[in-house]
């Protein structure tokens, strides 16, 4: 590289896929070529930094890309990441998910290949390093810094989760498209007046199920932070479909929402590189058991149920308005620290207000729905006395 550039900076995108993930690669890459930075895109999230072979003669185009306005603006208005992802921590990669290269130097059923890392980042030449992600992500970011990489970090997650910002890359467009699909599905349970029951994402926070229930999507919502018992669920249930003129109720169940007693409900016994199993089935349980509790509410009869798994439908396609620009913002206040030089940083918004904090604010506490303040226990929905000086999303500040 001459002498007389700035320097280069590596950009990715880890965990899972969010509208708003592509504008942010835009806002930063565009105003990056513009300081006189060279931008490389890494692919696949750290695992691109895991499989990269340190060999010019080696084909590395699955592992990096040099980024151009020309690559970023073709994909910036869309959604997804066109850099990919994946949930790779390269502090914790298992044997059999061993580049090729590296197996005769790491034979450890789980290997910390950290030291890797690190050289490749230098074969690439990167000086600055922007991950984009959630507190997985971005917990491996922490440890980059901690390294001596010079890192800045762009929050994101549809689950809003990431601690000391109000608001993750993603969250508007799953709230959006949450309530949207709601909606649409009324006609389904108003018809055939069932008991509709819809799963959302939200492993340790119910902020997902928390605002489209707030905002009229739902009548009821439980989520991970408090155990529900399924009894009242059904009553309350029950009584709000025998209000309602076209006889039917909607709860929006949280994927990470417990039967009190009881605990997560996985689809199996396997496990990402983070420790996370994949979670799904509460929403097929909390089915199953409201039509059978029904019975107890409605004179002897059974009410049936409509039961949806929104899933990857409330993350795909586009992103909505502030999903287009919160990334554009974030991308430059990233561009703006790296220019300051100024490193080890989250950018945030804050208060309504876009700021930064230390970037270690991920690995040192966890961020979830206040249920004292939020969330009514006996009504199993949002409780709020007063919107005054709350944020935009209400109950996403710490």
């Amino acid at each position: 590289m001459s002498n007389n550039k700035p320097g280069v900076i590596g950009i990715l995108t880890g965990g899972g896929d969010v509208p708003g993930l592509n504008p942010a690669i835009r806002a930063v890459t565009i105003r990056a070529l513009r300081e006189g930075y060279k931008v490389i895109g890494l692919r696949r999230g750290w695992a691109g930094l895991v499989d990269v072979i340190r060999d010019k003669k080696a084909d590395n185009s699955k592992n990096f890309q040099e980024l151009t306005e020309e690559v970023v603006n073709r994909a910036g208005r869309t959604g997804g990441t066109f850099l990919h992802t994946s949930r790779t921590n390269p502090a914790k990669v298992r044997k059999d998910r061993l580049p090729e290269h590296l197996r005769e130097t790491y034979t450890e059923e789980i290997n910390d290949i950290t030291p890797e890392v690190l050289k490749n980042l230098d074969f690439l030449g990167i000086d600055y390093l922007i991950p984009i992600g959630g507190d997985d992500t971005l917990s491996y970011g922490v440890r980059m810094y901690q390294e001596g990489l010079k890192v800045v970090a762009i929050p994101k997650t549809m689950d809003n989760d990431v601690p000391g910002t109000d608001y993750c890359i993603g969250f508007s467009t799953c709230v959006t498209r949450t309530i949207e699909i709601a909606n649409s599905l009324r006609t389904v349970a108003g018809s055939h007046e069932r008991l509709m029951v819809l799963e959302v994402f939200g492993r340790y926070a119910g902020f997902t199920a928390m605002l489209p229930t707030m905002a009229g999507a739902a009548h009821r919502c439980v989520i991970p932070e408090y155990k529900f018992n399924i009894e009242r669920l059904a009553e309350l249930l029950m009584l709000d479909r025998s209000h309602n003129p076209s006889q039917y109720s909607v709860v929006l169940v949280s994927e990470g929402a417990m039967f009190e007693g009881g605990e997560m409900v996985f689809q199996d016994r396997t496990t990402d590189a983070f420790g996370h199993a994949k979670l799904g089935g509460i929403g097929d349980l909390v089915s199953e058991k409201l039509k059978e509790l029904s019975v107890q509410f409605n004179n002897g009869r059974s009410v049936d149920t409509v039961n949806q798994k929104l899933g990857y439908l409330v993350r795909c396609g586009d992103p909505d308005a502030i999903d287009a620009i919160v990334p554009m913002a974030y991308g430059n206040l990233a561009l703006d620290l790296i220019q300051k030089r100024t490193h080890g940083r989250l950018v945030v918004l804050k208060n309504g207000r876009y700021d930064n904090i230390p970037i270690d604010i991920v690995t040192s506490t966890k961020k979830k729905v206040n249920v004292d303040r939020f969330y009514n226990i006996e009504r199993l929905r949002p409780h709020y006395k007063s919107f005054e000086m709350t944020p935009l999303f209400i109950m996403t500040s710490e």
